[in-house]
């Protein structure tokens, strides 16, 4: 897939004048100090969106007036608002199955170049997965930690997808920082999981964080709108180019999007300690003048439990 212009687009932050911008992109233009962090209770229910326009650029700088977030039919009160590049927690999937012997220098040299855009407060983990799957670096902000595990991995065997996107789920309960993401790189479907994929969506309906895919075109075809499916619920984003060679521009995008969310936060007027399913949206009511705008948040969330 050649990249066009429009797509090209995609990479660019669309920016309102000084007076609706919020915080740098950078997190590192703000020094050593960080944000207080947004959980101050433990039932505050906690929302990332993400906005773009109709070129698909990413749009800062809206406040919390121009938000609107929905729990079933009933509107909530935003009570924590929060734009600004604050540090992530980043869980890195990494398919060393065999079909990935073609793209792995390509797929490693992309790894690489995500972790080197960082903030040095980000935090960063590494599962690789064949038909086995395994925690090969822990959570550290030593991105080299990162770079030097993925060089030594050598592609082979099947493709458990489901059971190392489970076992991130599972590490990425132990992130420090309110922005958390699973970025997983495969060019395969599954082959070789214990978990189902049901299992691994419900799993992922209990956590906060958001799971990004890149997949190659023409490779999926069940697994696409497997793919499409994990990551919507969540409130990120799947990519599928045609091949490996594009990798680097998705991963910017990916990073691009984590440093630009909105964090929205709410206390549910629903206090029933019931563990259920809640569906959540989220609307926008942008200043006159502008484009029509996109949101992107996760579906919904399961309520705490007596």
């Amino acid at each position: 897939m050649n990249l066009t212009s429009e797509a090209r687009a995609l990479a660019a932050i669309l920016f309102f004048p000084a007076a609706l911008l919020g915080a740098p992109v950078d997190g590192r233009d703000r020094g050593d100090q960080l944000p207080p962090r947004i959980r101050v209770q433990s039932d505050l229910v906690v929302i990332k969106a993400a906005v773009t326009d109709p070129l698909n650029r990413y749009v800062t700088g809206l406040g919390k007036e121009h938000f609107k977030v929905y729990e079933g039919k009933v509107q909530q009160a935003i009570t924590h608002f929060v734009q600004e590049a604050t540090p992530v927690s980043v869980g890195i999937i990494f398919d060393i199955s065999g079909s990935m012997k073609e793209h792995i220098a390509s797929a490693r040299q992309s790894v690489t170049r995500f972790l080197e855009q960082g903030n040095p407060d980000d935090e960063f983990f590494l599962v690789t997965f064949n038909e086995r799957t395994a925690l090969v670096q822990d959570f550290t902000n030593r991105t080299s930690n990162i770079q030097n595990a993925v060089s030594f991995r050598a592609p082979g065997g099947r493709t458990a997808l489901y059971d190392a996107a489970y076992l991130g789920l599972q590490k990425i309960t132990e992130a420090q920082h309110d922005k958390k993401a699973l970025i997983i790189i495969t060019d395969g479907e599954d082959n070789s999981s214990r978990y189902s994929f049901g299992e691994v969506k419900e799993f992922a309906k209990e956590m906060d964080a958001q799971i990004y895919a890149i997949g190659e075109e023409g490779k999926l075809e069940y697994g696409r709108s497997i793919i499409m499916d994990l990551v919507s619920l969540t409130g990120g984003r799947a990519f599928f180019p045609n091949n490996f060679s594009e990798l680097d521009y998705y991963c910017d995008l990916i990073h691009t999007e984590l440093r630009n969310q909105y964090v929205l936060g709410y206390i549910s007027t629903n206090r029933a300690k019931d563990g259920r399913w809640r569906d959540v949206r989220v609307k926008l009511d942008p200043p006159e003048g502008l484009p029509k705008l996109k949101v992107r948040a996760k579906e919904g969330y399961y309520a705490p439990k007596k």
